[in-house]
């Protein structure tokens, strides 16, 4: 249950931050800079950060915290997810039975018998 609900929340992280990437302006590409319009150079030549980029780096920290915990949960599952592991299971574990027997009130036996046996 902890699992479903960490992989519903870490892809509803991922399109956020995609979202959140693809909406950030490059560096120079501002639309003053396309009209001939002087730059911000009070903070720099990127400017403060502004609220897509607060945006990313948090839900960056949250993709890489959800990542983390599903590693660690992955890892404690005990899911057999490939053939190989459940053709292990399906094999049987008991030794194979001893032959029967002979009654030990036969103490001869026929020819047939100790020719055969002894190859």
């Amino acid at each position: 249950m902890l699992y479903t609900l960490i992989v519903v929340v870490h892809v509803f992280i991922c399109f956020l931050m995609i979202g959140a990437i693809l909406l950030q302006s490059g560096k120079g590409a501002e639309i003053g800079a396309a009209f001939g319009g002087s730059s911000q150079t009070v903070f720099g030549s990127r400017g403060p950060a502004n609220f897509l980029s607060k945006l990313t780096v948090f839900v960056a920290a949250i993709f890489m915290v959800t990542s983390l915990s599903l590693a660690i949960l992955a890892k404690q599952r005990n899911v057999s997810s490939t053939v190989i592991d459940l053709d292990h299971k399906s094999e049987p574990t008991t030794a194979p039975a001893a032959p029967p027997a002979q009654p030990s009130g036969e103490s001869h036996s026929s020819p047939t018998e100790s020719s055969s046996t002894g190859h």
